[in-house]
Parts: C-alpha cells; sequence; structure tokens
C-alpha cells in the first residue's frame, strides 16, 4: 500500500498575507483556515487518484488545531496537535512512506518574498544551515531525507517555491502567491485548489531518486533571537556556543542532534 504523508502550513495558502489571518483568535482566521484545508485536500485528493491509499495529512500551523476536519475526503487520517516530538511539524513520518507533500508553506524569515515570512517562530531574525538561510520547508524537508523519504510536491509562496526548484529540481512546485512587501500577489483560491490537485496527481508518480532532498554530512547551525535575552536563556542547552548578543551555534554530524537542539532552544 502506498502512504503519502502531507504536512500542511497556512502562511503560504492563497491570498493570505497579515498576521491576524493566521490566528485562530482572530475575525480574519476563519476564512484562510478554510482555504488550508482546501489547499490540504486538494493534495489529498490528487494523490488518491493516483492510488495512494493511506494518506496521513499533518495539521502543522500554530496550534496545530486548524483544519476543517469535515471538509476533508474521508480516506485521509489526520494527525492534530503537538506531540512535543523533535520531528515537530513532521511528526508522524517514518520511512514506511512513499513521499511527502508540503501545503501552504512559506518563505524563510529574512527572506522579502512573503509578508508573513519567518522560520518556527516569530522571536526569531532568522535560522541559518551551513551559511545558507533555513525556512521551515528546509528544516523539514531534510526530515524527510533523515527517512529515506522523497518530498514529491510543495505548495506555497514563489519565493519558497523558486527556492526548491533550484536545490530539488525533481520536486514538483505550485506558487500560489508573490509577497511584494506588506502586499501579496495571488492566484485566485479555487485556481490554486486546481493547480494543487492536479499537480499532485502527477508528481506522486516520480521516481524516488528524483525527488530524495540533499542532505549535507554535517550541520553548522546559526539561531539569531530579537531579543537577546531569549538567546542568552536558551545558550545552555548542551553543545550550543555563542556568537554575540542575539545568535546561538551549533555543530553537529547528526540531523536528529540538529532537530533535537532545536526542540527545546527555539
Amino acid at each position: 500500500m502506498k502512504k503519502l504523508f502531507v504536512s500542511a502550513d497556512i502562511e503560504g495558502t492563497a491570498g493570505i498575507l497579515s498576521w491576524r489571518e493566521t490566528d485562530k483568535n482572530m475575525p480574519d482566521y476563519a476564512y484562510f483556515a478554510e482555504q488550508m484545508t482546501r489547499e490540504a485536500a486538494a493534495a489529498c485528493e490528487g494523490a488518491h487518484a493516483a492510488g495512494y491509499e493511506d494518506i496521513l495529512l499533518r495539521d502543522a500551523h500554530d496550534s496545530a488545531r486548524n483544519l476543517m476536519m469535515d471538509k476533508l475526503p474521508e480516506y485521509v487520517r489526520i494527525l492534530r496537535g503537538w506531540a512535543r516530538h523533535p520531528y515537530c511539524m513532521m511528526f508522524g513520518l517514518d520511512s514506511s512512506f512513499s513521499g511527502v507533500v508540503f501545503t501552504g508553506y512559506h518563505s524563510a524569515g529574512g527572506w522579502d518574498t512573503n509578508p508573513l515570512a519567518h522560520t518556527m517562530s516569530t522571536t526569531l531574525a532568522q535560522i541559518t544551515v551551513n551559511g545558507e538561510i533555513a525556512s521551515e520547508l528546509m528544516l523539514n524537508a531534510m526530515t524527510a531525507a533523515l527517512e529515506g523519504v522523497p518530498v514529491f510536491a510543495l505548495t506555497g509562496d514563489e519565493g519558497i517555491c523558486r527556492w526548491m526548484q533550484r536545490v530539488s529540481p525533481g520536486t514538483a512546485v505550485v506558487p500560489v502567491s508573490r509577497g511584494v512587501g506588506a502586499a501579496s500577489l495571488s492566484l485566485h483560491p479555487m485556481e490554486a485548489v486546481r493547480r494543487i490537485r492536479e499537480t499532485v496527481q502527477e508528481a506522486v508518480t516520480y521516481k524516488k531518486e528524483d525527488c530524495l532532498f540533499p542532505l549535507p554530512d554535517r550541520f553548522h547551525v546559526k539561531i539569531t533571537f530579537k531579543d537577546h535575552a531569549l538567546a542568552f536563556s536558551r545558550s545552555f542547552y548542551p553543545g550550543v556556543t555563542t556568537d554575540g548578543a542575539h545568535t546561538l551555534v551549533f555543530d553537529s554530524t547528526d540531523y536528529r542532534d540538529v532537530l533535537r537542539m532545536m526542540h527545546f532552544v527555539l
């Protein structure tokens, strides 16, 4: 039986541009939670049409209680909430899965291609891995690589899709919006849904070796906090050093060590 893991976020959904639209306590949120659900459902529908019988959909935004379950296909299993596991947005993934699809993903903290660009937390200025600014996509795609699972497709803003095409050209992408300063130019939401469904249906048939995300042999991680006091409080994690008042540094040859560190430091 072919198994697919889908990790769904919200800041890369069609049309979104304000933090108020990502927060379940705000009146602007409900529509974008529904659009997040529509886009994730479209990915599941495309995979199911291509023969995937076991689809695990991971709600990976904020509270992890965003997806409208009654608007999802009945054959989908839904993983909600945070298990407090180092895999975080990828919790539930293991080597038994045939592939991964990311929906609603967004640009990294430190980029200018999405008004909501950030990585893991808005308390951070940026994270770098081996000198490259890291997005949540980068961190999570390396988790997939750790399990030997290919990344078939990505949907999100143009900046993150362009980056993925450069780093993993075998992965299909569906850019649904383009950030311009504090604005966003977006596809019509239902056009985004259509493109996601069609692209994923084709992408999940790709060869595994064409879609495996590259996993480095070593990891030099820098985490820069906006608040120096937060950096100080996290600097006591074993193996962490500091580079100035705002930045923590961690080195390892095992990505599992990196994930454990970020689990406690971020």
